[in-house]
């Protein structure tokens, strides 16, 4: 029985897996890879000592904040939108901001607002040509997942039940797209693993 339950852990993890990983086989044109877009948005951003936001709503926004601790941990002055202790937005930042499906009122909102204040827009999304947060960006970030503006109203094409419903595809490929990212940032400011983890707090 164990032996059964490893086994089917193993491969629905697998599968899991694969078709998260599968999203980043996908053509982006013409858009950039979102890999290399962030990396250089982020880069620039430390560069000319500018600060970051960061902001998205449900489990799109949990990516974020967890990408937001790592920037922090890199060393950039990163910031969550809806924390208390956010400061002001200016011309030298950056706001990256998710809306998978396209668009939300209030990250439209959010992105309307950075961007009249003069600082660059970075939005994330699934749906590049319709969604209603494009109009608010300097550039598009386009990881072309399922979201739930395209799950076909949650059933298979056989009528079977998903085995990531909604925008959990999305989602998931967000964690890995940061994950990538903190990766060659590290790289390319130089960051050791000793430099990053003297960041992390100790107030736990």
């Amino acid at each position: 029985m164990a032996n059964e339950k490893r086994h089917e852990m193993s491969r629905l993890s697998s599968q899991i897996c694969n078709q998260i990983s599968s999203v980043f086989s996908n053509p982006t044109d013409p858009h950039p890879p979102p890999l290399d877009l962030l990396v250089t948005e982020l880069a620039g951003v430390s560069r000319r000592g500018a600060r970051v936001f960061l902001h998205g709503v449900g489990r799109e926004g949990l990516m974020l904040k967890a990408f937001a601790m790592r920037l922090f941990h890199l060393g950039l002055s990163s910031h969550l939108v809806s924390d208390m202790t956010t400061p002001p937005i200016s011309s030298p930042d950056l706001l990256i901001a998710s809306a998978g499906p396209g668009g939300f009122s209030t990250v439209d909102a959010i992105c309307s607002v950075a961007k009249s204040c003069g600082a660059k827009v970075v939005l994330i999304t699934a749906q590049p040509e319709t969604g209603s947060c494009v109009k608010h960006a300097t550039d598009v970030c386009y990881v072309p997942a399922q979201t739930m503006a395209s799950d076909g109203g949650g059933a298979t094409e056989k009528g079977e039940r998903p085995l990531l419903p909604m925008g959990s595809v999305y989602e998931g490929a967000l964690f890995v797209l940061f994950e990538m990212v903190v990766y060659k940032l590290g790289e390319v400011l130089g960051e050791s693993p000793e430099s990053i983890r003297c960041r992390h707090t100790n107030l736990e």
